[in-house]
């Protein structure tokens, strides 16, 4: 009878995605000097000093860095809502847009699949804005060559894209192809997107202070050097091991925390922004197919190689 494979068991040793590259220095320096304390020991030098044992509280380090983890949490978690708020927020413009809005000819249809995957650009401008990055080739099969250059001199793309978006909908209702009622569902909808990003962006520009973080990165370091005098006497050789072993739990914590702050980069623990943006547009063209068999994807949305997985992969 074969052992069933343990779940899980993989990511004990998995390197890619966690903390280990960031905190690997530090530990390997951790267990040297813990070495450096046991040699020293050993050849009769009275480096073991158990009053250390109060120098910095295990009790006081423990809830400083259980603090810092869940503030990180909280503005990933909160990134993460927000993100899915979004998401929600572009579903049901959409549908909206695809309902409300009559189509006289083929002309209308076209800019109301212009319009729709305005909706996309939208999201994919406040990916590339959260990132500090420029307007690139993501939003060339979304938007004009006229909208693409000036969205390249604008200093807040995404806001431009919702006022196109305003702008639309001010035209339908002039042109009698929504009512005031409709209109103003669909008004709030688009304040729910912008409001949505001044939530993404408060969690970019609200870092932990400085002063906290610094105090935290000292106590860690004093506990790491002091840990060695304190167990050297029960220890002996065995100080240098433990001290690395103890660093890489305590260093390891403080270092996911900083990893999951800012949940809009690259990084592994970062929000898969990408894969989001791609859903969005997988969902925008299939209800334009719906709509209308004339409104075709373009070909320069290879900008997402793996369109027909990555609802499933999100």
């Amino acid at each position: 009878m074969k052992l069933k494979k343990i779940e899980g068991l993989h990511l004990i040793f998995q390197v890619q995605g966690s903390v280990i590259p960031a905190i690997l220095p530090l530990v390997l320096w951790s267990g040297l000097f813990g070495l450096i304390v046991s040699i020293l020991y050993r050849w009769g030098y009275p480096v073991s000093w158990p009053v250390l044992e109060g120098l910095v509280p295990t009790i006081v380090l423990g809830l400083l860095l259980v603090f810092r983890t869940n503030t990180a949490y909280d503005r990933f978690w909160e990134g993460r809502k927000a993100w899915g708020s979004l998401v929600n927020s572009v579903r049901n413009f959409s549908r909206h847009i695809l309902v409300a809005i009559s189509e006289n000819n083929p002309e209308d249809a076209t800019e109301k699949a212009n319009h729709l995957r305005l909706l996309v650009a939208f999201a994919i401008a406040t990916k590339l804005h959260l990132r500090n990055e420029r307007i690139n080739n993501e939003l060339q099969g979304l938007i004009s060559p006229e909208q693409y250059e000036k969205l390249q001199k604008m200093n807040h793309p995404p806001l431009e894209i919702a006022f196109w978006l305003g702008d639309y909908l001010q035209k339908q209702y002039r042109l009698n192809k929504l009512n005031i009622y409709q209109l103003t569902t669909m008004i709030k909808l688009l304040d729910t997107m912008v409001d949505i990003l001044g939530s993404m962006e408060r969690i970019l520009k609200t870092p932990m202070p400085v002063a906290y973080a610094i105090h935290l990165k000292q106590l860690l370091l004093i506990y790491c050097l002091a840990l060695p005098f304190q167990i050297v006497s029960h220890l002996d050789l065995w100080t240098a091991p433990v001290a690395a072993l103890i660093s890489f739990t305590l260093l390891g914590i403080e270092q996911i925390a900083i990893e999951i702050e800012n949940p809009f980069g690259y990084d592994s623990n970062d929000l898969p922004l990408d894969k989001i943006c791609a859903a969005m547009l997988v969902n925008i063209e299939d209800l334009i197919s719906l709509s209308s068999n004339r409104t075709k994807i373009p070909e320069n949305l290879s900008i997402f190689p793996e369109r027909n997985q990555v609802t499933k992969d999100y």
